[in-house]
């Protein structure tokens, strides 16, 4: 792969995920960056990324931008709202759109995108701020061969795992729906497991440990497990990924496999402690807080 700091990637929303994509990126290409707290423009800036006070200012020279948004109405807002920066892309450029957002906002997007003579590069990613930061996402990609071509060197960069769907925008959000419906699954399990090795008077750390090491060992009860340890502390774990994401994530699971006419149970059920969750006041914390919902106190000193 050839990148140069003539190739340039505008990202905006500097937060959890956005800032160490930014930092990754600006080792090797020119980064632009926008967002709406100065706390995090201070951060970028000195992390080597070339900040603006505004997002349309951040996106004008954009070979690339990458999104980061919550929802399909808020990647129309960032793009077509009163504020959009869609008008001032240069024709040519790509938007790179990392998030969860399910496939049906992506044809009307597309659509619009192309009055401006953009492409969309359907490209959701997962993995968490830290491998963010070192290149190491699994990001999964629906798109044009061309405009995957000028996504690419922004791409690589930050994959260490990237897996070509399809060829066209929204084939990306298929697989990445696949994806959460199995991680969504994953935390209300592990946090089922260690809330029952509570209740039965175990060491919940010893458990943990003992489950990694066999056949039920899984990425998210490795990666959430210890953050589940935490939860009954008095600030709980570091926010790394918030609960109320996967209240969002599991409804797209949910009108997905509606619209397929497949039964999905399991998922339903996790659907519906992340929602128990967001009802109890849980929304802002880590999502690994979902075992207080199980097991609202614990048992065992």
């Amino acid at each position: 792969m050839t990148t140069s700091s003539n190739y340039t990637v505008t990202v905006l929303g500097l937060g959890a995920m956005g800032l160490p994509m930014a930092t990754r990126l600006a080792s090797e290409v020119t980064v632009h960056g926008f967002d709406i707290a100065e706390a995090r423009l201070d951060l970028a800036a000195a992390a080597g990324i070339k900040t603006f006070a505004s997002a349309r200012e951040a996106s004008q020279d954009a070979d690339a931008l990458l999104l980061a948004v919550r929802n399909g109405e808020q990647l129309n807002d960032v793009l077509f709202g009163e504020n959009g920066v869609a008008p001032v892309l240069k024709p040519g450029a790509v938007v790179i759109l990392g998030s969860t957002v399910g496939t049906e906002a992506i044809p009307a997007t597309v659509a619009k995108l192309a009055e401006y003579g953009v492409a969309l590069v359907d490209a959701p990613l997962s993995g968490g701020p830290k491998r963010a930061g070192e290149g190491d996402l699994l990001i999964v990609v629906g798109a044009e061969p061309e405009a995957l071509e000028k996504a690419r060197p922004a791409l690589e960069l930050l994959a260490s795992t990237l897996t070509i769907v399809g060829d066209k925008p929204g084939d990306g959000q298929a697989l990445k729906t696949v994806n959460q419906l199995l991680c969504g699954v994953h935390i209300a399990a592990a946090a089922e497991a260690l809330a029952l090795a509570d209740a039965l008077g175990l060491d919940q750390a010893k458990t943990l440990a003992a489950l990694e090491a066999g056949a039920a060992c899984s990425f998210m009860l490795s990666n959430r497990g210890p953050r589940i340890l935490e939860a009954y502390d008095e600030e709980g774990a570091e926010v790394l990924s918030r609960l109320d994401i996967f209240v969002k994530d599991m409804g797209i699971v949910g009108k997905a496999t509606r619209a397929a006419g497949l039964a999905a149970p399991v998922a339903a059920a996790a659907e519906q402690l992340y929602l128990l969750g967001q009802a109890q006041g849980l929304a802002a914390a880590d999502d690994s807080a979902v075992i207080k919902v199980v097991a609202p106190a614990k048992r065992t000193a």
